[in-house]
């Protein structure tokens, strides 16, 4: 390919290959930007609709700090009661209270105290709006089934007609009835009751949608957008956050997941203290019934032996017996405490607490406390989980394991306070032989004393216990202090305007230029001469789109067309310079399949020629598909009335065009019924023998050569075939055609003329400059032409 140039000082070597595609590929597609502008404004435009009516959404965090005592967090309020032994150290593990946090309990808790499982809408002009307090309706419900919570109501809609009346719908909007503000409903599940705020105004202008969810669900999907994360492993900070559409909900939810944790952290430490009272209160009772016995036994003692003092006398000898008796009143009452404790061991189950601030020193007391701990940390698992629960297993492993050991402790102490009872009892027997001279009043009246001392000592010392232990109830903290409010972030974290819109842009960019491609990769018809690389044909030039499809070149035509047709006027001078003068140089003109533009092409190649000065014959030599006449006015006579005929003089069906002094035509005449058996005839071999005497062109108008084998009958009396090929019509795969024909010779001096080129911005040609496209590469004046006319017209493309 190749074409005439003024330039002959740049080298075409020197151009970059891959520059030149680049531009190219560009080009395909800027040629399309008023499509790119297009969507690109759509897409924006439709992305401003969407943040119009979308949910912003926002960040709403809290920042607690839980109380562990190995990290400072232990509250320094309570110290004022350490002093009583009743606070003890509470050692949270961060890493479980979080997990605590987001406990399915917790969140069911907070959605039900809140009500979050009913939501209400109001529809507006485009979209439905999502309301929260201070709403125009709200919906009560009475009479619940035991599923109310578990499955919910579904969704109703409110038609407001009146501040009195409403229709209400279903979700398939389907009527259920007109209502009342107030009315009771009856439900499947529940009986619902929907108020209303509206006045005379607001009548009949809103519809509502409520949606009562099932609670599990509703909780579950808190649960999931509720995240909770800790600072770093050197603190005992925790930041709650969740992301919701409404500012004033996500706060309502964290301060309510905040305030259910807390108080389910004291529900938990006051349970050992609220059994502890219980059994203190308990044994109060019993204890007191026991003294006044005792103490009514003594008063009636006395008055019936009329005793009011019976120690004064033997005050000096029984002083140095105090001791024992102390020590044995003592070591009784320890070793009814210890009794009552192994009696309440027994009766207890894995899920009691033992008390702990009425056990006497010794190995038991750390071991109940350690006890208490594994009972209520086994509860708040068992809570969280099932028996199953591998945590669970081992903690009630854990928990009978302490209480053999705390068993085994208090027999151990029961049987080292009974030896040293019996120790003291011995004692006592020694020093009671030195008394026998008092009487026997006086012993009995000791034992009963005895008995009252023991019964009140416990009493007093169940009553400070019970004082002790309210003082723990009523001091309670809770397991974490708040460091920062729940707070919403006033700007939304989605949707993020900036990205929306560039999203958009970068879509509506996408969307043409994805069309475009998938076109590409589709789209299998020859557009440019770049199609036509890959084939070994000498190409002969290109023919842009023509203003008017039966367009006829004159001599002062000046359209693209017209040039094209110039120019491959000159590069057929070079493919037909062998031919001796005196004989008319023959062109056929054919293509591969019908309506590739051979007729325009054969016509206007022959106006062309004409318009030198040489006399042109033009023969329509398609008999069976003719379509001369939709270029030139053509009689119904011509070649086939010639060649079914005897008829010897040819003159006669030939004719002058209109116009030009040198443009003859010789019409196709009458449709034959044997076509290929006409051209076969020895008069088309004579036809040729006589015209080419008298003409210095003949142009020939011949059949597609892939339908019919007339074109294949004549191709022996061509002197050059030029093989029209049609863009953005013809397909890729048809290409094989040509070469086939070029590489075993069966076309004459075959080259490719390609067709109505430029049909879009940026495959044709500009014209004007007086600079030629020959060869069809479209050299400018800035590029040195071929050296010799064999390379434009020969050589072959690689």
């Amino acid at each position: 390919m190749s074409e005439i140039s003024k330039d002959k000082n740049v080298d075409i070597s020197s151009f970059n290959n891959n520059q030149v595609d680049i531009k190219q590929i560009l080009g395909q597609y800027i040629i399309h930007w008023k499509w790119f502008a297009l969507s690109a404004i759509v897409c924006v435009i439709a992305a401003s609709v969407y943040l119009r009516y979308v949910s912003p959404m926002y960040n709403i965090s809290a920042t607690i700090l839980i109380k562990d005592d190995k990290k400072g967090g232990l509250a320094s309020e309570l110290s004022a009661f350490s002093e009583l032994g009743v606070i003890k150290g509470v050692k949270s593990n961060t890493s479980n209270e979080l997990e605590l946090l987001r406990t399915r309990s917790l969140a069911k808790k907070t959605v039900k105290e809140l009500e979050l499982n009913v939501t209400y809408f109001q529809e507006g002009r485009f979209a439905k709006k999502e309301m929260y307090k201070n709403m125009p309706i709200k919906a009560s419900f009475f009479n619940t089934t035991d599923d109310f919570l578990t499955r919910g109501l579904g969704t109703f809609i409110i038609q407001v007609k009146s501040p009195t009346k409403f229709d209400l719908l279903n979700a398939k909007e389907v009527k259920i009835g007109e209502y009342s503000f107030g009315q009771a409903i009856k439900m499947d599940r529940a009986t619902m009751v929907i108020t209303n705020t509206y006045n005379k105004k607001e009548a009949s202008k809103s519809t509502f949608i409520i949606s009562i969810g099932g609670l599990e669900s509703v909780a579950s999907a808190y649960r999931g957008r509720l995240n909770v994360s800790k600072g770093n492993e050197e603190t005992s900070i925790l930041t709650l956050s969740i992301v919701d559409p409404i500012k004033e909900r996500g706060i309502d939810y964290i301060n309510a997941i905040i305030d259910n944790y807390n108080q389910e952290a004291i529900d938990d430490k006051n349970e050992v203290a609220r059994k502890t009272d219980t059994f203190i209160n308990q044994r109060l009772d019993s204890i007191t019934r026991d003294l006044d016995m005792v103490e009514m036994g003594i008063e009636g003692f006395k008055k019936e032996n009329r005793i009011t003092d019976l120690v004064a006398d033997a005050g000096v000898f029984l002083e140095s017996n105090s001791s024992y008796e102390n020590s044995a009143l003592t070591n009784q009452t320890q070793i009814t405490v210890v009794e009552v404790m192994l009696d309440f061991l027994k009766k207890s189950t894995i899920d009691d607490v033992i008390p702990d601030n009425i056990v006497p020193s010794g190995d038991a007391a750390p071991l109940v406390s350690e006890y208490n701990r594994l009972v209520l940390a086994r509860q708040r698992y068992k809570n969280s989980g099932t028996e199953a629960n591998p945590t669970v297993i081992f903690n009630n492993q854990q928990i009978e394991a302490i209480k053999r050991n705390i068993t085994e402790s208090l027999i151990n102490l029961k049987r080292s306070l009974q030896v040293s009872q019996k120790d003291l009892e011995r004692q006592e027997s020694i020093l009671g032989g030195k008394i026998k001279k008092y009487p026997t009043q006086e012993r009995e009246y000791r034992t009963r004393s005895r008995q009252q001392t023991v019964i009140e000592a416990l009493y007093l010392y169940l009553l400070q216990k019970r004082e002790e232990n309210a003082i723990s109830m009523n001091v309670t903290a809770p397991n974490s202090k708040i460091i920062d409010e729940a707070y919403a972030n006033p700007s939304p974290i989605s949707p993020k305007k900036n990205v929306i819109y560039l999203g958009a842009f970068i879509f509506g960019l996408f969307v043409p230029f994805s069309l475009l491609y998938a076109k590409q990769l589709l789209d299998n018809k020859i557009h440019s001469v770049k199609d036509l690389e890959d084939l070994s044909v000498p190409y002969l030039g290109d023919v842009p789109k023509s203003e008017f499809n039966s367009e006829l070149i004159s001599q002062h035509s000046r359209s693209a067309t017209a040039e094209s047709l110039r120019i491959i006027r000159t590069n057929l001078e070079f493919m037909l310079a062998n031919i001796p003068d005196g004989r008319a140089k023959t062109i056929f003109v054919t293509s591969t399949i019908p309506k590739e533009g051979k007729t325009f092409i054969s016509v206007n190649l022959a106006a062309t020629l004409a318009l030198t000065g040489k006399k042109v014959l033009l023969i329509a030599m398609d008999i069976r598909n003719p379509k001369l006449d939709e270029y030139i006015n053509v009689p119904s006579k011509g070649l086939t009335n010639y060649l079914s005929s005897k008829e010897t003089d040819i003159d006669k069906y030939i004719f002058k065009q209109d116009g030009f002094e040198n443009f003859y035509v010789l019409p196709p005449g009458i449709i034959p019924p044997n076509p290929a058996e006409l051209l076969m005839s020895n008069k088309v071999a004579e036809l040729f023998e006589k015209l080419k005497d008298e003409y210095d062109y003949l142009v020939v108008d011949t059949a597609p050569v892939s339908l019919v084998t007339d074109t294949m009958i004549l191709a022996h009396f061509a002197d050059t075939f030029v093989y029209v090929t049609r863009a953005n019509h013809l397909d890729k795969r048809m290409l094989a055609l040509p070469e086939t024909l070029y590489r075993e010779g069966k076309l004459p001096g075959m080259a490719m003329l390609l067709n109505d080129t430029g049909s879009e911005k940026g495959y044709g040609y500009g014209y004007g400059y007086g600079y030629g496209y020959g060869y069809g590469y479209g050299y400018g004046p800035d590029i040195q032409k071929p050296k010799t006319w064999k390379d434009k017209i020969f050589g072959k493309r690689k």
